[in-house]
């Protein structure tokens, strides 16, 4: 039985490809995820390990856990100047050096604009000379306070060079430095993985980076001779107590490269989840091929049944074929994706890593095992069912003409339903958050799925209808008639095939329709309730927010025209009791109901104290604030002190005022004291040609932030939409692939399958043309059937999303039109694809033969 189930699938190598192909792409999206992250992790573990191999033993804030990974807190919780005294006298230590080093510089180019590193920080930090790791390449380090020195790296993208006259922009306005040096560092790197290092010096650094004299972010201890590296770190945190975090070079190095490990776990995961889409679709796939294939041998397998095969082992022939495809497709995409993961790396390395050096080629275990189990199991658990079907043939069909009637599909619809109507359910759950926890991501994700299988069960019963109607569209043309009848004639296959492609087009459709409702509700919004002709700012593309010169608001509400200025800072890091907050500040507070519609509930917001503060509705609720409250406010930076609520708002959707609200006074102890951005009310009779060149001119000094109308502004807030939306469609365009495949390969084997009947269409007079015609016809139907089937079910899914986050600022259901079209175009040409290469094969059959063909 075993040498008959292989000479079988030897027999039908076209098939076998086509059915392993689906697999192979899904096995290697796995693997390929796996040896990416795990390339990049031991590269950056790498990095980090040689950043601190020069350092013994690190002095920072408590709960230091590393500078490259930890920045935020590293940068504002500081070290007195004294600790550094109190470091030396610890015995063992052989030189201690107090750093400064914070995000936050960005260095202005040759080109007028801010070099920007799209993730990477952008270190400002005091020169403390040559050691192990930074070497001076030109020049030297800087010595006066008008002197700056920059790495290698960033002196190429900024094309700038030793003596040119830079600027540079930290927590104060633009100012201009002299470049005399240019550093790089061991090994011959650039850059320690795409970072931006300016260095000042000492006192420079401290007022730039921090905003204080006399202090220091760490202090990097040397160990004297013979001296253990962790018996020194006991000795220093025994000295300095327990508000300081002391840690070995080693220590740091292995903390940091568990931080960024962990970023790397959520993308891993990210790219597992679409992998697992493109494998859910390739079991479609697989249970199509193996359904008609079960069909095709139905008398073959009849005859075993006869000869003495029991159901045992007709189950086993069938699973067996199913297990070598999965073993041929796991190896294969094990190998695809192992080179996939490897050039993913080498592009992050060399586009977003800032010539990360990656570390030597390996093949996690992980990678081998997920491929191995995921290939397996979903061939396996897709073959089931065929296998069952292929058992129920009794002997007596081998003698039968016609061994496979259509069955009837109330049983399949019925079970459909039933599972599409609990998952909605489900789905329901998960999206109004009325299940606790993880359970609410696991809901979501449950539901969806259960979605989609309801819908491929009932799919069959509406492909008839459906099929009809699109086949009708060829009028009575002879191939087109054919063609609608042969996608109509086993609904059970067209709708497995068209459910492939139907769950890559729901899911794409699903999150264009989310991201569409999101830009479409902000600038409804926007439209709404922003009544500012004027915008300052930018969109914020790493950690440091683009600012301008507080300087200049003065300025423009002296520019002719000009009606009222409202500016804001905000400070994501604040505390109010204790507690998270968000935590923003205003310049005229008057303009907040004029030009946001920002209106209060109680008391007054339209004044602010030094010494008072305003709340919107919600915050307040959950607070239990009312006027009259105190809060204590603990800003990023500076001191805590305590404010009194004067007035509470109703909360909006608009996101550039929640929170708590303070008076300008208050940005001093933010993190960013420069504004962010500014709304800008013109006089009725003032117009944007006039005024808009003024405001820029303005802004000169501030090469981050534009000021723009409102409608540029509502682009540039909204673009991210655009790219979300291009990126969903680029990582889902496997699943949609595997379903294009399994179109081709329905139709192969349909062709196959239907042999001797074209040999007959041919004796009758069907030409070759008419003959593609007719096939072609058949992948056009199925795949356009697919599409507008996937645009329905995702335009619902997506309905149901923006319903459910309509207390999240989701007040606009907006479909993707532009996109939708796009769908169908592609449809349509899948189609067309895959019934051209199908009927080569049809095209060309030999009539004689194929009507002797049994």
């Amino acid at each position: 039985m075993l040498r008959a189930t292989l000479r079988s699938l030897l027999a039908r190598k076209l098939r076998l490809i086509l059915s392993a192909l689906a697999v192979v792409l899904g096995v290697m999206f796995v693997s390929g995820s796996f040896v990416l992250t795990d390339t990049l992790s031991r590269s950056f573990d790498d990095l980090f390990r040689g950043i601190y191999s020069s350092v013994d033993v690190q002095v920072g804030p408590a709960g230091l856990g590393g500078a490259s990974m930890d920045d935020d807190d590293v940068a504002v919780r500081t070290i007195p100047a004294s600790t550094l005294d109190a470091v030396r006298s610890v015995p063992g230590v052989a030189s201690a050096t107090g750093d400064v080093a914070a995000d936050g510089a960005r260095l202005i180019g040759s080109n007028g604009k801010v070099v920007s590193t799209f993730g990477p920080p952008s270190f400002g930090q005091a020169w403390t000379g040559e050691d192990a790791l930074v070497q001076i390449r030109e020049g030297r380090g800087p010595t006066a306070d008008n002197e700056i020195a920059i790495n290698a790296d960033l002196a190429k993208k900024a094309g700038v060079k030793v003596g040119d006259q830079v600027g540079v922009l930290t927590r104060e306005p633009k100012q201009t430095f002299t470049l005399v040096g240019i550093f790089g560092f061991s090994g011959g790197r650039d850059t320690l993985g795409g970072t931006q290092n300016v260095a000042f010096t000492l006192p420079v650094a401290q007022q730039l980076m921090i905003g204080e004299s006399n202090v220091y972010t760490t202090i990097s201890v040397t160990a004297a001779d013979g001296v253990d590296d962790a018996a020194l770190r006991d000795a220093i945190a025994a000295k300095l107590g327990p508000q300081y975090g002391v840690k070995t070079g080693e220590e740091l190095g292995a903390a940091s490269a568990a931080a960024f490990a962990s970023v790397l776990d959520i993308f891993n995961k990210v790219l597992l989840g679409f992998a697992g889409v493109a494998l859910f679709v390739g079991a479609f796939l697989i249970l199509n091929t193996f359904s008609i294939v079960v069909a095709q041998r139905t008398r073959e397998l009849a005859l075993m049944r006869a000869v003495g095969a029991s159901r045992r082992q007709m189950i086993g022939s069938v699973l067996t074929e199913a297990v070598v495809i999965g073993m041929i497709a796991s190896v294969l995409g094990l190998a695809a994706g192992f080179g996939v993961g490897r050039l993913m790396a080498v592009l992050f390395a060399n586009f977003g890593g800032g010539g990360l050096a990656l570390a030597s080629v390996s093949l996690p275990l992980a990678a081998v095992i997920s491929a191995f189990s995921v290939g397996l199991i979903v061939t396996m658990v897709a073959a089931v069912l065929p296998a069952v079907r292929a058992a129920r043939i009794p002997p007596i069909a081998a003698l039968q003409e016609v061994a496979t009637p259509d069955r009837p599909l109330t049983k399949l619809t019925i079970s459909g339903a039933v599972i599409g109507v609990a998952a909605a359910v489900v789905l329901g759950l998960g999206l109004t958050g009325r299940i606790d926890g993880d359970a609410t991501l696991w809901a979501v994700l449950g539901g969806a799925i259960g979605i989609f299988l309801g819908v491929a069960l009932i799919t069959p019963l509406i492909s008839r209808p459906v099929v009809a109607g699109l086949g009708r569209l060829t009028g009575r043309w002879v191939p087109g008639v054919l063609g609608r009848r042969n996608a109509g004639r086993n609904p059970r296959r067209t709708g497995i095939t068209a459910a492939a492609l139907m769950i890559g087009v729901a899911l794409v459709t699903a999150v264009g329709v989310l991201l569409t409702s999101a830009k479409a509700s902000f600038t409804q919004t926007t439209e709404d309730t922003v009544h500012a002709e004027i915008y300052i700012g930018a969109d914020q593309t790493s950690a440091i927010p683009p600012t301008f010169d507080v300087a200049v608001i003065p300025r423009v509400e002296q520019v002719a025209g000009v009606r009222d200025v409202l500016a804001t800072w905000y400070d994501d890091g604040a505390k109010v009791d204790g507690r998270e907050a968000d935590l923003t500040a205003v310049h005229n507070p008057a303009a907040l109901q004029p030009i946001l519609e920002v209106t209060p509930v109680a008391g007054s917001i339209a004044t602010l104290a030094d010494d008072q503060v305003i709340v919107d509705e919600k915050t307040a609720a959950r607070q239990q604030l009312t006027v009259g409250s105190t809060v204590t406010i603990q800003p990023l930076r500076g001191t805590a002190k305590e404010y009194t609520v004067s007035g509470i708002y109703a909360t909006t959707d608009f996101g550039y005022v929640q929170g708590f609200v303070l008076s300008e006074a208050a940005r001093t102890g933010f993190a960013v004291p420069q504004a962010r951005s500014a709304f800008v009310a013109l006089d009725s009779g003032a117009t944007l040609a006039d005024t808009l060149p003024k405001i820029r001119a303005l802004l000169a000094d501030s090469p981050e932030v534009d000021a723009v109308d409102r409608a540029t502004m509502i682009e540039q807030e909204t673009g991210e939409v655009d790219t979300m939306l291009n990126m969903v469609q680029i990582l889902l365009s496997l699943a949609i692939l595997i379903a294009a495949l399994g179109i081709i390969n329905t139709l192969a084997l349909s062709v196959l399958e239907r042999t001797r009947e074209l040999g007959l269409l041919r004796a009758v007079g069907l030409g070759r043309a008419h003959t593609t015609a007719m096939v072609t016809v058949e992948a056009l139907v199925i795949t356009v059937f697919g599409a507008l089937l996937g645009m329905g079910v995702g335009i619902g899914l997506g309905a149901a999303a923006v319903r459910a986050f309509k207390d999240e600022g989701f007040t606009t259901l907006s479909l993707p039109w532009p996109q939708l079209g796009t769908y169908v175009i592609a449809a349509t040409v899948i189609g067309i694809i895959a019934g051209l290469l199908a009927s080569i094969r049809a095209a060309r059959i030999n009539v004689l033969a194929a009507i002797a063909h049994e």
